[in-house]
């Protein structure tokens, strides 16, 4: 049977309901509206005479032969890209902080994404706390910031989505009663230690620092270790970690936004950030 050409915008919808798993990010990153996407990847459906999603009120995955059509899908969409991108000789710069606390293992299947988008992009990454971060964003140091909001005068930023936080430690972490609870915290000033401390200083539990990080990775290889207890995201928290606040009776954390500065409006960097901020929020969902 023939075929008539693929539509390569219903292709790229395709890849990306799956990467993000979700019809509404999809929309989001392509700037349209989820029942569009939704029409594309019937019609495209339609004309391979496949079924490539699976759709329940409740989740979207791929089909067998969606999964099957997808290394194909990338290959075309990427082709694609690159075919548009031949005229342009510019390889733009994209300068984006992060916040420690929201960088979790999800950051190179983000920046696969992030390339698949626009291989033409060079994506120079600053970590550092939030603060630092939104700093250097204020001063022009930076095109983008990804940052915890704990200041609710800042009206700036896009919610890319709530963080919640837990009392991230090993399982086997033991406390004895009495004794102050041992803390693994980032060195001052960071937002999440102030918060962590704040809880515990207003519920007057006595606690202690029993590691100083620089960074999310020796927080966490801290607390696996069974050094300490750690305000966390649960998100970005080691996989071998849990929750102990309720076991050790600590009050719960409180949510935080994660917020998505930018200053830039060609349309080549919203494209990127869409993605950015999208594949962000589908990693927390």
């Amino acid at each position: 049977m023939a075929m008539k050409a693929l539509d390569v915008e219903a292709v790229q919808a395709f890849v990306l309901v799956a990467d993000l798993s979700s019809f509404t990010r999809a929309a989001q990153v392509m700037e349209t509206t989820q029942s569009a996407v939704s029409l594309k990847i019937r019609r495209l459906e339609d004309g391979l005479g496949r079924r490539l999603l699976e759709r329940t009120p409740r989740l979207v995955r791929l089909s067998a032969e969606g999964a099957a059509f997808l290394g194909a899908a990338r290959n075309l969409v990427a082709a694609h890209q690159s075919a548009i991108g031949s005229f342009a000789v510019e390889h733009r710069r994209l300068v984006v902080g992060i916040s420690h606390h929201i960088v979790g293992t999800e950051l190179a299947s983000l920046l696969k994404r992030m390339n698949a988008t626009d291989p033409g992009l060079v994506i120079q990454l600053h970590v550092d706390t939030s603060r630092a971060v939104l700093s250097a964003f204020d001063d022009g140091k930076l095109d983008a910031a990804i940052a915890l909001r704990h200041d609710t005068k800042r009206r700036d930023g896009d919610v890319l989505f709530e963080e919640p936080f837990g009392w991230m430690a090993a399982p086997d972490f033991h406390h004895r009663p009495g004794e102050p609870l041992r803390l693994a915290t980032q060195a001052e000033p960071c937002s999440v230690r102030a918060m962590a401390v704040e809880v515990l200083d207003t519920a007057g539990i006595a606690w202690t620092e029993a590691f100083v990080g620089g960074g999310l990775a020796t927080i966490g290889a801290a607390i696996s270790a069974g050094l300490a207890v750690a305000a966390l995201a649960r998100r970005v928290a080691p996989a071998d970690t849990i929750d102990l606040g309720p076991r050790l009776g600590l009050p719960p954390l409180p949510s935080r936004d994660v917020m998505l500065h930018s200053k830039l409006s060609d349309a080549r960097t919203r494209q990127a950030l869409r993605t950015l901020g999208a594949a962000f929020a589908a990693n927390a969902a």
